[in-house]
């Protein structure tokens, strides 16, 4: 340090000290320096192009350098890599603080009403290398110019090649806590790009599909069509339909990656889908996923106080069996947390959207009678098709025309056989509908395979096609069989 000019050398807010680039340029900075120009040029190239694909493509490439650049900041930092130098990351960390609370003092000291602006401008959320300000204005238009003219002007305060770029303005803006926001985001005056979403359900994968379908709508009806009443009634029928089993199994499925072995020496802590890998291999190891694998699982009603591993199974057995799913685990654990987080700053207690007149009704499936046990002494009766009475054997049968002592069996007690047609033609009707949906199914999977031609082949698991396929053939039989039961 004695034999380096003081001008020549920079001390971090974290206390390291560094050589300038005017002695001596490094070369992580020239690295840097290659990414953040490449970077600028997609940025430039993808505003300026106009078929989808190309601008596509250059978003890919833009996103890539910035991953690539922010790398260098992750390599530093580890302690075991290509380049370990912890002073760098910290500096890094300490310098990107101190911008930020610079960015604040300058940006809440001169937009303010004593200057001449319409409203006191306010930093409502910083992270990392971005800064959010509210400045008040009544629309888009209004807030564009004055967000350009503010980062222009904290560029200035900065030091170089460091910049404050303008990038977006959100309109309107939802912000939940640290790292999970939405909004409308717009990059022109005319229209919004797009709603989006950082930190929430509806781009993580370990929720189910319909934490994702029913967080993505409610944003889209209080974002775009600025109706929230329209979004608390989504979600209040959405929640109905759970609690009353009326959703589609495909829109329960939660699937994660077995990484490891599912045997007792891969994992340390039991959890879901691997409990579940262990069991699917005893049942059929030649069916039972693989390290690598995604496992795709449902959580299903089991003894009170169990744990969630305990009650994870595989969806095609679910469908198979019939099995009861349970509905208050996915009340609780996967839509609470996400419908709370966007609600809160809107209406006074979004508990009411988890509790209710919408939540009382509640429908069980009847699990699929296995034999053995205490069903060995359970005995089945007919019930009438029409009105879900037991009959007895007696009861199903009535006297043929025309044949002496003989008689036919029938799916109607005495009280219902008189609207026998108008039962039957509501069965065939159930029947062909199932069929046609099947039929629509089948098709939309052939699609995908690329042969019209084919037998379907697909088991992708990750589909919701595949689960409803499954679900409505199940359907077709059980329908096919109540045809059935009309002898004539």
């Amino acid at each position: 340090m004695s034999r380096v000019p003081a001008d020549s050398v920079e001390r971090s807010p974290s206390g390291h000290v560094f050589v300038r680039a005017t002695c001596k340029k490094g070369i992580l900075p020239q690295i840097l320096d290659e990414l953040l120009a490449a970077r600028k040029r997609a940025k430039k190239d993808m505003a300026a192009a106009t078929d989808p694909m190309e601008k596509a493509v250059q978003n890919g490439r833009q996103l890539a350098l910035k991953i690539s650049a922010n790398s260098v900041y992750g390599f530093t930092g580890a302690a075991v890599g290509q380049l370990p130098c912890v002073a760098i990351a910290s500096s890094v960390t300490a310098y990107g603080r101190n911008l930020l609370l610079e960015t604040r003092s300058f940006v809440e000291g001169k937009y303010t009403v004593a200057n001449g602006y319409s409203h006191d401008a306010e930093v409502i959320y910083g992270d990392t290398d971005s800064v959010m300000v509210k400045f008040g204005a009544a629309t888009v238009a209004e807030a564009m110019p004055i967000a350009q003219l503010a980062a222009e002007e904290v560029s200035k305060i900065f030091p170089r090649p460091i910049k404050l770029e303008f990038e977006k303005v959100y309109f309107p803006y939802l912000l939940m806590n640290k790292k999970r926001y939405a909004g409308l985001l717009w990059t022109q005056t005319d229209k919004y790009d797009k709603m989006d979403c950082k930190g929430l359900e509806t781009v993580r994968r370990d929720n189910c599909l319909l934490v994702r379908r029913v967080v993505d709508t409610c944003l889209r009806k209080i974002l775009i069509d600025r109706d929230v009443p329209s979004a608390i009634d989504y979600a209040k029928n959405t929640i109905a339909d759970l609690l009353q089993n009326k959703l589609d199994i495909s829109m329960l499925v939660i699937s994660k990656s077995l990484a490891k072995s599912a045997d007792d020496t891969g994992y340390t802590a039991k959890q879901a889908h691997v409990e579940l890998a262990m069991r699917m291999k005893k049942r059929d190891p030649g069916s039972a996923p693989n390290v690598g694998d995604r496992v795709p699982y449902v959580i299903i009603q089991a003894a009170k106080g169990a744990a969630a591993y305990e009650k994870s199974e595989d969806p095609v057995y679910v469908l198979d069996n019939n099995l009861p799913i349970d509905t208050e685990y996915y009340l609780t654990n996967q839509l609470s947390n996400p419908l709370t987080r966007i609600f809160e700053p809107i209406i006074p207690n979004p508990q009411t959207l988890l509790t209710g007149d919408h939540t009382r009704t509640v429908c069980k499936p009847t699990p699929v009678a296995k034999a053995g046990g205490i069903m060995m002494f359970a005995v089945k009766k007919m019930r009438c098709m029409g009105c879900k009475t037991p009959m007895s054997e007696r009861d199903a049968q009535v006297p043929c025309a025309g044949s002496g002592d003989s008689a036919i069996s029938t799916p109607l007690c005495s009280n219902c056989r008189g609207r026998e047609s108008e039962i039957y033609l509501s069965t065939l009707s159930d029947v062909n509908r199932h069929q046609q949906l099947f039929s629509k199914l089948w098709t939309e999977c052939q699609r995908c395979q690329g042969s019209f031609m084919q037998e379907v082949i697909c088991s992708n698991r990750d589909c919701p096609i595949f689960y409803k396929r499954k679900k409505v053939q199940i359907d077709l039989q059980a329908a096919q069989d109540a045809l059935g039961r009309f002898s004539w």
